[in-house]
């Protein structure tokens, strides 16, 4: 096939079919047309994008390799806010599914995430996604409302997983096979997924609270401590979602 014998959209659907050889690619370096150039160019895009994202299945490669079938990811959204719950994901993702611009949440923007929350929940094995209130985390401490609510999302997941990769927090009373990844969300597919569904839960649910408390501002700043969240809650003081265990909400009541 001669590259420069076709139109660019003729080489567009050869793309968009996956019908393009390295030949090819390089045909079009050579090709003078801008057209070809940029074709080339968002190609290798695609291409880098594609081996950092098979890079991040790692972990979950090496659970496949000692023998286990379905490897969930668990992440956390929302243990440092003044107010509103813990949200918790657990996600089990198809052996190798690529989803462009996965990644830890925190790295991408509200758009971003909000496309990537749509196309998770489409195509993954299973999701399971859980708030525990802030009065639970008053109760028994953030740390052990986020593992609690860990324990709660796993154990809903249909199929059950065998391996179970967790961000940072270590779960102890699992009757299958985890390990705890510092950074996990950055390093691991299944748990970047994990905190894309926490993070955009939360981050919807903050906005309904926003639209029951306006005065506190929540839909902008999601119940974070931010320096005119904590001049609203000086003039209104705390609202029934605050967490009255946190500074400095404890110094105000």
């Amino acid at each position: 096939m001669n590259i420069a014998e076709l139109s660019i959209k003729q080489i567009e659907a050869l793309f968009a079919s996956g019908e393009i050889t390295d030949e090819m690619v390089e045909a079009l370096r050579k090709d003078s047309r801008a057209a070809a150039g940029r074709l080339v160019k968002r190609y290798e895009r695609q291409q880098k994008e594609i081996q950092r994202i098979e890079a991040m299945y790692r972990y979950e490669k090496e659970a496949r390799n000692e023998g286990h079938s379905n490897i969930a990811g668990v992440d956390e959204a929302g243990r440092g806010p003044l107010a509103g719950p813990v949200s918790v994901a657990a996600v089990i993702l198809p052996d190798g599914l690529i989803i462009p611009k996965i990644n830890d949440s925190k790295k991408l923007s509200e758009k971003v995430r909000n496309e990537l929350y749509d196309e998770i929940m489409a195509k993954a094995i299973s999701v399971r996604q859980v708030f525990v209130d802030e009065r639970t985390i008053d109760r028994v401490n953030i740390l052990q409302a986020t593992m609690n609510g860990m324990y709660e999302a796993i154990f809903a997941l249909d199929p059950q997983p065998d391996k179970v990769l967790l961000d940072a927090v270590r779960l102890e009373n699992l009757p299958m096979a985890s390990l705890s990844l510092i950074k996990g969300d950055a390093k691991s597919a299944t748990i970047a997924a994990a905190s894309v569904i926490a993070k955009v839960a939360r981050d919807r649910l903050m906005d309904e609270y926003d639209r029951k408390y306006p005065e506190y501002g929540f839909g902008e700043h999601k119940g974070y401590g931010t320096a005119s969240h904590i001049e609203a809650i000086k003039k209104y003081g705390p609202s029934p979602i605050h967490r009255r265990s946190f500074e400095p909400i404890k110094s105000m009541i």
